[in-house]
């Protein structure tokens, strides 16, 4: 989990320093590309069986899906504070819930309508509406959490028959051809540093998937993803040092509620598994 945490704020402070230069389309494509360069050379150790597929029409539907996730993310941390970006990506289970209560027919009980009611008060705390202008880039943040949902939900059903190793090929072969048609008329050639940002970009995105399956793999989920949770107050540090950029109580707050919804569902799932 110190994996996935430091992969994630050093992709949000990439995906910062990049946004003033490069189009969010043309990180997408960058970030595309490190990985698949990086997972070739991986397959070409174990074996191409490893990416073998039988899904293939779901990974197109995950990944168009999760593109407009990393879109939404990566367009709302060049507008507003990166503690926003993260508190707001809290919702991603909300709409998880509602996505396989639609998709897989799994049940929705009384702790999930529990756990999506306190997750939508989060979101009306932090953004607060009635008091003043929202930022449109936080609605856009809303709706990548929307498509990061509905993303999870197809990898639960990939997963059942794919490799992990196969999922995140998939993903970068995939997304590398919708970035590239993307970015293509708003093209900026990167120079300097600004490579270096884009590499941070492509290996942190492959190493937080990674760190996460790892983590799942050595403690329970009521354990690993409570401690994601860090991710706020270690982003709202980096964004006051390098960014100057202030935060509220309320975010905090917001985020606290959802956090708390998220866990009400994570300890009725685990008690059911249990049973």
């Amino acid at each position: 989990m110190v994996v996935v945490l430091a992969s994630f704020v050093l992709m949000a402070v990439a995906g910062k320093e990049l946004a003033n230069n490069i189009g969010t389309a043309e990180i997408l494509f960058f970030r595309s590309l490190i990985g698949l360069l990086i997972l070739s050379m991986v397959i070409s150790f174990v074996g191409i069986e490893s990416i073998k597929s039988t899904s293939i029409k779901k990974h197109i539907a995950r990944n168009a899906s999760h593109f407009v996730g990393q879109y939404g993310w990566f367009y709302g941390i060049a507008f507003i504070p990166l503690a926003d970006v993260f508190a707001l990506e809290f919702t991603v289970p909300i709409w998880t819930a509602i996505a396989a209560t639609i998709l897989l027919n799994e049940a929705i009980t009384k702790i999930r309508i529990i756990s999506i009611t306190l997750g939508l008060l989060g979101v009306l705390v932090i953004l607060r509406p009635t008091l003043e202008i929202i930022h449109p880039a936080a609605l856009v943040v809303i709706v990548s959490a929307m498509a990061y949902g509905l993303a999870h939900t197809l990898t639960r059903s990939i997963v059942k028959h794919d490799s992990p190793l196969s999922v995140l090929f998939y993903m970068c072969l995939i997304q590398l051809p919708i970035g590239s048609f993307l970015a293509f008329s708003d093209w900026v050639m990167p120079a300097g540093i600004m490579w270096l940002w884009l590499l941070v970009v492509g290996v942190t995105a492959l190493s937080a998937h990674y760190g996460m399956s790892k983590a799942l793999t050595y403690a329970d989920t009521m354990v690993v993803v409570p401690m994601d949770f860090l991710r706020l107050p270690i982003i709202m540090l980096v964004g006051l040092f390098l960014y100057n950029e202030s935060f509220e109580g309320l975010l905090l707050l917001g985020a606290s509620i959802m956090l708390f919804g998220n866990y009400l569902n994570l300890r009725a799932e685990h008690v059911k598994v249990k049973t």
